[in-house]
């Protein structure tokens, strides 16, 4: 069920990330693949910040940065 909570969360952070982001077009597993990364790389950064984030908005909030910051990186790469 983790899992599934990870795919849900995941294409929601790279959608509303990709809303963000403009000049990128994400499909649907595109944006679920960069909202699982953006939580890997938003844990990451937060906990650099010294920063914590609990509960359903959290997560949604650090995978949200994280895929922002993604996907910002995907077009600088991409151009």
């Amino acid at each position: 069920m983790n899992f599934l909570w990870w795919i849900i969360i995941g294409g929601i952070a790279g959608w509303l990330g990709s809303l963000v982001v403009k000049g990128v077009n994400v499909s649907v597993l595109g944006a679920i693949v960069a909202g699982i990364l953006g939580g890997v790389v938003g844990g990451f950064l937060f906990s650099l910040l010294g920063l914590g984030a609990s509960g359903l908005i959290g997560e949604l909030l650090v995978a949200f940065v994280g895929a922002v910051v993604v996907l910002l990186i995907y077009r600088a790469i991409r151009k």
